[in-house]
């Protein structure tokens, strides 16, 4: 990773779909692995949805993607339940063989969508680590997709104008710069690990791992709501 694709402003169509292809080829040997009873696990990060819960509404949004399906409402927590229900009747593998599908298959959607829907494989890459946490798994929102998401993480927040905000990695050898750059609001610092850094931003739960954030309250973090 350089400096350069830490701050640039110019998006990589081809970013999102990168970070899925890493990730699935990441999660899907995981999945698979899994007797069907680690499906039934509870996520912490999402109250009231189970491991199944969480890749049945990962496989229906990109499927969603993938064949160009945004009615009205879509991404809602309406819709997203309407999703879960629609596949309650599928076995775990057929879950897991969909979603590896879209994982496949969405990355061409999204960069041609222009980047309204990048932030979907952002999201994708974070219920990854979900799901990961929920198996309990070591590094669950890092391995081999973290420095693509850091980049993805760093343009969305530029193009949503989120405050900005000057992070230290301790796990990287440059700073990620993250938010709008118009000098209106000084940037907020942090100084940490690049995973805690996506819990803060994805409103995940932390572990307790030593961080320092001045000029910003954790809630403003939050890109997902």
């Amino acid at each position: 990773m350089t400096t350069a694709d830490l701050h640039d402003d110019v998006r990589d169509p081809d970013l999102p779909g990168r970070l899925l292809a890493v990730e699935r080829d990441a999660l899907i040997p995981l999945l698979r692995a899994r007797p069907d009873a680690d499906f039934a696990l509870p996520t912490a990060a999402c109250p009231g949805w189970t491991v199944r819960h969480v890749l049945a509404h990962c496989s229906a949004a990109l499927m969603r993607v993938v064949e160009s399906r945004f009615e009205k409402g879509v991404f809602s927590p309406e819709a997203n339940e309407r999703d879960i229900a629609e596949r309650a009747a599928w076995s775990n593998a057929q879950v897991v063989d969909e979603l590896e599908h879209g994982m496949t298959e969405a990355g061409a959607a999204i960069a041609r969508a222009g980047g309204v829907l990048d932030m979907v494989a952002l999201g994708e890459w974070v219920h990854a680590g979900d799901v990961r946490e929920a198996f309990g798994e070591p590094g669950a929102y890092a391995g081999d997709g973290l420095p693509h998401a850091l980049v993805l993480l760093g343009h969305v927040s530029r193009v949503k104008k989120h405050v900005p905000l000057h992070a230290d990695l301790d796990d990287a050898d440059e700073p990620l710069l993250l938010g709008e750059v118009s000098g209106a609001r000084p940037p907020a610092r942090y100084i940490g690990d690049a995973s805690t850094l996506v819990r803060l931003y994805s409103g995940r739960p932390l572990t307790g791992a030593p961080y320092e954030l001045a000029g910003v309250e954790k809630a403003e973090l939050n890109l997902f709501g």
